[in-house]
């Protein structure tokens, strides 16, 4: 764990965005038919969201650098529209892997989700699924997405805690 680490709300106006845009591309662009750098950029800024709730995104900072990044989304999976909000863009740079970080950055979408009344959200996985059931999410369903094998992901959150 790290205890000088701190998720913060990124906002459409952080200079961080560029970079963050850059790994979520670099990581799932290829989930994203004709997706660019720029595009990503310009979703990552509307995830951003102008208040707390669906949309958000969260930045893992550290000495003032990010070192990882989740959102908040309405719709993570056309193939699967009927199903919102989702968990969506949990990345942590390899060398800060490891260290709680990832799940940090999901425990403060929880809380947001939480905040906001919704009681059930999702997320899809090609290979991450043992570190979400140990946060308490529950598999959903197993499918195939635009050509990879991916579980859907869901977890019930008390909005009155």
């Amino acid at each position: 764990m790290i205890d000088r680490l701190e998720i913060v709300r990124l906002t459409a106006e952080s200079p961080h965005l560029p970079r963050i845009a850059a790994w979520q591309h670099a990581e799932w662009g290829h989930l994203t038919f004709g997706e660019t750098s720029a595009s990503r950029l310009s979703a990552l800024r509307e995830e951003c969201g102008e208040a707390a709730g669906v949309p958000s995104a969260f930045v893992a900072m550290s000495g003032g650098q990010p070192v990882g990044t989740a959102s908040l989304v309405a719709q993570d999976m056309d193939a699967r529209p009927a199903l919102s909000p989702w968990l969506a863009s949990v990345f942590v740079l390899p060398e800060w892997r490891g260290r709680g970080i990832a799940s940090r950055l999901v425990r403060r979408v929880e809380a947001e989700v939480a905040a906001s009344g919704i009681t059930r959200f999702y997320l899809f996985t090609p290979d991450q699924q043992a570190l979400y059931r140990r946060l308490g999410w529950e598999d959903h369903e197993v499918l195939d997405y635009r050509g990879e094998a991916v579980t859907i992901m869901a977890r019930l959150v008390d909005a009155s805690a």
